[in-house]
């Protein structure tokens, strides 16, 4: 079991990049893309589209948002632009040592 870390009462901790993922999350539209993606993987934005019964210009403002944040990877092969979930900022943002900030020892 991995331990938890321990938190001292001075420490300083800059939740800035915590703010922006946050803030990344906290709208349905791209919460229904994140699950689209870890569901389907790779895919294309022009899928996306379909899926997600967006237009174009609001899909790519949701999805310019989650890149910024780090949830998702892009690659652009042609006209086609494609986008997976970054696994890693995914599993930190979920992970213990981040709730283990807000719980009381």
């Amino acid at each position: 079991m991995k331990e938890l870390p321990i938190i001292q009462p001075n420490e300083h901790i800059d939740f800035a990049s915590y703010v922006q993922q946050f803030k990344a999350l906290a709208d349905e539209k791209r919460l229904i893309i994140m699950n689209i993606l870890t569901r389907n993987g790779k895919t294309c934005v022009c899928d996306l589209e379909v899926e997600v019964n967006l237009p174009q210009s609001k899909l790519s403002y949701h999805l310019k948002i989650l890149y910024k944040a780090g949830f998702i990877h892009k690659e652009t092969k042609g006209t086609w632009s494609y986008y997976w979930i970054n696994e890693d900022v995914v599993n930190s943002i979920l992970s213990e040592d981040l709730c283990c900030l807000f719980r009381p020892n």
